[in-house]
């Protein structure tokens, strides 16, 4: 299998295996708060992935939000998120996923996203078109780019804030601002499935602060595949992250900076 084979089977068999384990009974472990939790399908999806990974391409490094850290000698290296959104996966929600980034010294490869309980698989990277469930996305293509031209003023935007954030004006100032600046917000508690919603054309941008590796670069590679822009600004301390088109994440990006306090 290529890179973008592998990937796929990989979050695909990590997504089943989470769920075949949930549907067997879980409990969860706290890590951060009472939202930040892990459980033991998280735990072995990410010891499945990186099982397969050893074997299939034991050269290469390995990221995992589980604690998974393999160095390698390709200078590349896999990024895994077995569970994204498990404190939704926890409660019952199908907002969930697993997802896989590949990058390399200088930027993301490629990126993987499975969502088992609504079968959908996005797929994207420098070397691969955007595609979900192997069809081509083209929500970013159109001939008169007018999703590119949206402004962030007619876009539904997707997000996420812990309510602790919300009590630091530092971190409240910019995410208000560039809330504001959006038709209507979503927070669905899963930013790869955000991430792939924005590659489709389902949700109209997305921005966040603070996002790990694995829970920005399989969206990042897979939303710029689809034809979308990207960013990350610095602001009072924290690293924002955008998707979308790119005048609205050019939007955002205004947004964000007004916020700020120096």
């Amino acid at each position: 299998m290529d890179d973008y084979q592998l990937a796929a089977a990989l979050v695909r068999e990590a997504g089943q295996l989470a769920l075949l384990m949930r549907m067997a009974g879980l409990q969860s472990q706290q890590k951060t708060s009472i939202s930040d939790v892990v459980t033991a399908a998280d735990h072995a999806a990410e010891a499945y992935v990186l099982e397969q990974l050893q074997r299939c391409r034991p050269q290469d490094g390995i990221l995992g939000e589980e604690g998974t850290s393999v160095q390698g000698s390709s200078g590349r290296t896999w990024v895994i998120d077995p569970v994204d959104g498990t404190y939704n996966f926890l409660h019952g929600s199908t907002y969930w996923c697993s997802a896989i980034a590949l990058k390399d010294q200088s930027d993301v490869l490629l990126g993987a996203i499975f969502q088992p309980e609504e079968d959908k698989l996005w797929l994207g990277g420098r070397a691969h078109p955007a595609s979900l469930n192997g069809e081509r996305l083209t929500v970013f293509h159109d001939n008169r780019g007018e999703r590119n031209a949206t402004p962030a003023a007619q876009l539904g935007a997707a997000t996420y804030i812990h309510p602790s954030w919300l009590m630091d004006p530092l971190c409240a100032m910019p995410w208000h601002a560039a809330a504001t600046s959006a038709a209507a917000l979503r927070m669905l508690g899963s930013g790869s499935c955000d991430l792939g919603r924005v590659a489709d054309g389902q949700l109209g941008c997305w921005f966040q602060h603070s996002c790990p590796e694995w829970d920005w670069l399989p969206g990042k590679a897979i939303v710029r595949a689809a034809g979308g822009a990207v960013d990350t600004v610095r602001v009072n301390g924290l690293e924002w992250f955008m998707a979308g088109g790119t005048t609205a994440v050019r939007e955002l990006r205004a947004a964000l900076e007004s916020g700020s306090v120096a």
